[in-house]
């Protein structure tokens, strides 16, 4: 039986889309128990299989537009995103789902449920939409505006145990973010992350990847420093939303883009569906001591679904386990 805290408080549409997504993840999986934070009254009157919740009365949040997120963590320990956290910091749970605001996720998770020992840095990693026949981790994507070649080498660890026991991939391909895929391209850090992965015999090394070949590329895992892998996140969203906004404007723009949308219309709905984040779930939070799943402030009931499975695969796979174990193994090499 795998058991989660969930925020029931934190995202867009909180508190009705979250608990509607806490009723379909219970409606699936009946090896799941969950302790939800939140306003209990409203939890009460709208969960089902109460007989697998746990409920703790935490009606106050941290606000999707909180300017000073670190502060109010240190402030304030009684919202549902802290008081979830702690549980996963005790031990009374095995990992937490929020969709409330990342900066306050990540100072959550730093403050409270803290890195695990020997893990240098974290990082936020999301699923990119699945296209080419298959989807692919990109992180870091915010969690640092800056990485070390070291910190790289050790998220790139990470993802790849992540894919082995969560997806049954065996050997997952690393590439890295570069402005060149020759060898030698880029920045120091770059070069020196280039060669780290290269030698490690944990990681299946492909070599240097183009911005414009991320979702053409073999990888798997897609590594880079948060500046950047920011920057390419929110260009592949936007640019994607602008191709949907151009679609259809010009589909309605005359007679015969109309008479063509009838014949491609599977094709456009299939389009929309691999572009949708709620298909995904949510992001993961690696290298904090406990698992970690960020869904989408605008989660709707079927996204936050697929966050809370995410996090159920996470623990069963015994990822922090598994990182653990390879920072022991290093530190004893040393």
């Amino acid at each position: 039986m795998v058991k989660l805290a969930i925020d029931i408080m934190g995202g867009d549409f909180a508190p009705d889309e979250i608990i509607k997504g806490v009723n379909i993840a219970l409606d699936e999986n009946k090896d799941l128990e969950l302790v939800l934070f939140g306003d209990e009254n409203i939890i009460k009157n709208n969960v089902k299989h109460l007989d697998r919740v746990k409920i703790v009365n935490a009606p106050d949040k941290i606000d999707m537009g909180e300017k000073d997120p670190i502060g109010e963590v240190r402030r304030n320990r009684e919202t549902s995103l802290v008081k979830a956290f702690q549980a996963v910091k005790d031990k009374e749970v095995d990992g937490a789902v929020t969709a409330g605001p990342t900066q306050g996720t990540i100072a959550a998770a730093h403050l409270i449920i803290r890195r695990i020992k020997g893990m240098k840095r974290v990082a936020l990693c999301p699923t990119l939409p699945n296209l080419g026949g298959k989807s692919r981790l990109l992180l870091d994507v915010g969690a640092n505006v800056e990485l070390r070649s070291e910190h790289l080498l050790q998220i790139a660890q990470f993802a790849t145990i992540y894919l082995q026991e969560t997806h049954n991939i065996e050997r997952p391909l690393v590439g890295l973010v570069n402005i060149g895929a020759e060898p030698g391209k880029g920045r120091e850090v770059d070069k020196e992350t280039f060669n780290l992965l290269k030698e490690n015999e944990k990681i299946n090394f492909f070599g240097n990847v183009e911005p414009k070949e991320l979702f053409t590329t073999p990888c798997d895992i897609l590594i880079t420093d948060g500046f950047t892998g920011n920057m390419v996140m929110k260009t592949c969203e936007g640019v994607a939303k602008t191709i949907g906004s151009f679609l259809k404007d010009e589909i309605k723009s005359s007679f015969s883009a109309k008479i063509g949308y009838i014949f491609m219309n599977k094709v456009f709905k299939k389009f929309k569906k691999v572009m949708n984040p709620d298909e995904v779930g949510g992001a993961v939070l690696f290298g904090v001591d406990g698992v970690v799943v960020k869904a989408h402030g605008a989660s709707n009931a079927y996204a936050f679904s697929r966050a809370i499975n995410q996090a159920k695969r996470t623990v069963e796979g015994q990822v922090v386990q598994k990182m653990k174990n390879i920072i022991e193994e290093t530190n004893d090499g040393e």
